[in-house]
């Protein structure tokens, strides 16, 4: 897309995949992504389901493990528009949101889009930006769409948002308020790899980027049928209280003064409806919302000061109340309930 050239309108969603060709399409994605990212299929695997799930993805932990290059491997993956920022200190809101120029030809102001104008928007070390640059980013991840200067512009489907931090222990960092986590569908860490993807990672990476060779293997027509399929998973009731009551859990937590929002509680049924297409099949179970809680959820909640000072993280708080809340009777109700549809 070229400045300027932003025609706004969302496209329709295209019908809803067989299971047979979302499948393919679901593990050609994942195996060329894992061309470049070695050994971490489940966090792989996370981040596409948050995309089908028409949600936004944060990638927190310390530097050179991998994050940018999950991040640009899901983008290179799709060939669909993709856009990088570069979040630095100087970054101004209108860098990201986009700006209205005069134009001395037509003598009429004619608005340049930022780069939030894409597919996929990659945003490198989100917090070392300003909180004000950061707030740039809260109409669109949450409404899809832009205003400037009073004008809105919306943006196309899919649209995701994929951003990379470092641990806000290190220097230079600035946190990201509550407003703007909590539009972050999930948020992952990608951990060191093991000893064998270690040694793989050196012998490929070594003598090249695989990033450079990376070709694109779905696109955004395809995306939009898959994220079809996924709307189409069925949540029964039973799943759907489950999941209700997780999130009431963190806000009648005595280690929390922050519990998860209304909106925490629909992010974790929409990426548990992709996780469980992505498994084959069409129903959710309470293991998936279990499985997801603390991606979900722990980057949401704020603990008090004496679980601050006990050393408690977020994870294992939201991990206690997981296996401390009782499951629906029927673990499998959410395939009863299907199969009587």
């Amino acid at each position: 897309m070229t400045p300027g050239s932003w025609d706004g309108g969302r496209e329709e969603l295209n019908p809803a995949l067989p299971a047979e060709e979302f499948q393919s399409a679901a593990e050609a994605i994942v195996a060329n992504i894992e061309q470049v990212i070695e050994g971490k299929t489940a966090t792989v695997r996370l981040a596409l389901a948050v995309l089908l799930a028409e949600g936004h993805l944060l990638i927190e932990d310390v530097p050179g493990v991998g994050k940018t290059k999950l991040a640009k491997a899901l983008a290179r993956s799709i060939d669909c528009s993709v856009r990088r920022i570069q979040f630095t200190p100087d970054l101004l809101p209108s860098d990201v949101t986009g700006v209205n120029v005069y134009n001395q030809e037509n003598h009429d102001f004619e608005f340049k889009p930022g780069a939030v104008f894409a597919n996929l928007v990659v945003g490198d070390e989100i917090n070392r930006a300003s909180p004000k640059t950061q707030s740039a980013l809260l109409e669109c991840m949450e409404e899809r769409q832009v205003t400037v200067d009073g004008v809105t512009y919306p943006l196309q489907t899919p649209f995701m948002v994929i951003a990379t931090q470092n641990p806000i222990e290190m220097e230079g960092t600035y946190p990201l308020p509550e407003a703007q986590r909590d539009r972050f569908t999930a948020r992952i860490a990608m951990g060191y790899p093991d000893a064998n993807a270690e040694l793989a990672m050196l012998d490929v990476h070594s003598a090249q980027d695989p990033l450079e060779n990376l070709v694109a293997v779905s696109d955004a027509a395809r995306v939009r049928e898959m994220i079809a399929t996924v709307r189409a998973v069925h949540v029964s009731d039973a799943v759907k209280n489950y999941a209700i009551s997780l999130v009431t859990a963190t806000r009648e937590s005595g280690d929390l003064r922050l519990g998860a929002s209304p909106r925490a509680t629909l992010q974790l049924l929409r990426t548990a409806k992709a996780i469980a297409a992505l498994d084959g099949r069409d129903y959710v179970l309470p293991d998936d919302l279990q499985a997801l809680a603390v991606p979900v959820l722990a980057h949401r909640i704020i603990p008090t000061a004496d679980a601050q000072l006990s050393r408690r993280t977020t994870d294992a708080i939201v991990s206690d109340l997981v296996h401390r809340l009782p499951v629906p009777s029927e673990r499998r109700q959410g395939t009863q309930a299907f199969e009587r549809r």
